[in-house]
């Protein structure tokens, strides 16, 4: 079955029923982790609201994201998100970095109106130095972001799902909306109004071999660094309800090696110009998500965080375990079609 025939096919079970008025005042979910601000580490408060949704997940969705499941089902209400707004702000405390996603994009009218994220944006200025909300790129408009940079005080962080500068990869394989040049055009935009732009690139779609996904994620480190300021590598875990995971029950699919995580730094690094590079892998270490062999997962994890805070990847070239020769062996086997 070809990427987008699979799609279509789970494209009716990615939508929860239409949420109750009590569901919809409650957020997905909110945690303080490790990021930092140039050179200086700080607590980054992240929030996920509970709204509509991509979307993108109602016309044909991308094949490695389940994120519509932690949506309403429906629009939020104006009140619905003050409320969740309200509960938020109880658990904030003073974090200088804040992080604000809503399984979708939070410029799109249908998910997060106007008025609502003026003023979820304004309950954070001056506290918050930097806050960072996603979209996918034809919300990001001088329409849309102007609003919101005079409601901030600090620095407004626009993130852009890139995933690749590949065409035919983000087309037929991330089955994206748009292509490579909408999403850096919309960096341009972002840029263009003094706003921050971060590009998320994706470390392994499916149908890409492990070796062709590294080449991949190297090549749109040089092809995006210059027209974002941060760069986010995104190796793909498995999420419900995707053409991922179908493929691995299948045994189609595995999720990339953290070795691979660690190349992609080290060599993406001399690519980077003045961006940032960063990787914080959801779900490391686990079998659904980027892994090694086990006994080095938690001390690579480690090590990718620190060389991401730090900006610093030398330290990486020096990281080993026998499992590395097996991760070596395999990507030359790939070309045969076998995998570890």
């Amino acid at each position: 079955m070809t990427a987008p025939s699979l799609a279509r096919a789970i494209a009716h079970d990615r939508r929860p029923d239409a949420a109750s008025a009590a569901d919809a005042r409650r957020f997905v979910r909110q945690w303080v982790e490790a990021e930092a601000i140039g050179t200086e580490r700080v607590p980054a408060f992240v929030l996920i609201l509970k709204t509509k949704g991509c979307y993108w997940a109602d016309v044909k969705g991308c094949s490695m994201c389940g994120y519509a499941k932690d949506t309403l089902g429906r629009s939020a209400t104006p009140e619905e998100l003050r409320e969740q707004t309200e509960r938020a702000l109880r658990l904030y405390h003073g974090e200088p970095y804040v992080k604000i996603y809503t399984s979708g994009s939070f410029l799109d009218d249908r998910e997060v109106d106007p008025r609502s994220r003026e003023r979820l944006v304004a309950a954070f200025s001056g506290t918050a130095r930097r806050l960072l909300f996603e979209t996918l790129p034809e919300f990001a408009t001088p329409a849309t972001l102007e609003p919101l940079k005079a409601g901030f005080s600090g620095e407004l962080e626009v993130a852009l799902g890139v995933e690749t500068t590949d065409p035919v990869v983000l087309s037929r394989f991330v089955n994206k909306n748009a292509g490579p040049d909408e999403y850096l055009a919309a960096a341009d935009r972002v840029r263009a109004l003094g706003l921050r732009a971060k590009a998320y690139l994706l470390l392994k779609p499916p149908y890409l071999t492990e070796g062709e996904a590294i080449e991949d994620t190297v090549r749109s480190i040089g092809d995006a660094s210059a027209r974002v300021d941060a760069l986010s590598i995104n190796p793909v875990h498995i999420q419900n309800g995707t053409v991922v995971e179908r493929l691995y029950h299948r045994g189609r699919y595995r999720t990339p090696w953290l070795w691979s995580v660690v190349e992609v730094l080290v060599r993406g690094a001399g690519h980077r110009g003045s961006a940032r590079l960063v990787s914080f892998p959801t779900a490391g270490g686990l079998r659904r998500g980027p892994h090694n062999c086990g006994k080095c997962d938690a001390r690579v994890l480690a090590a990718i965080e620190e060389a991401s805070l730090a900006q610093h990847f030398e330290p990486l070239t020096s990281l080993d375990c026998a499992c590395r020769t097996v991760w070596t062996e395999s990507r030359t086997l790939e070309p045969l079609g076998v995998e570890a």
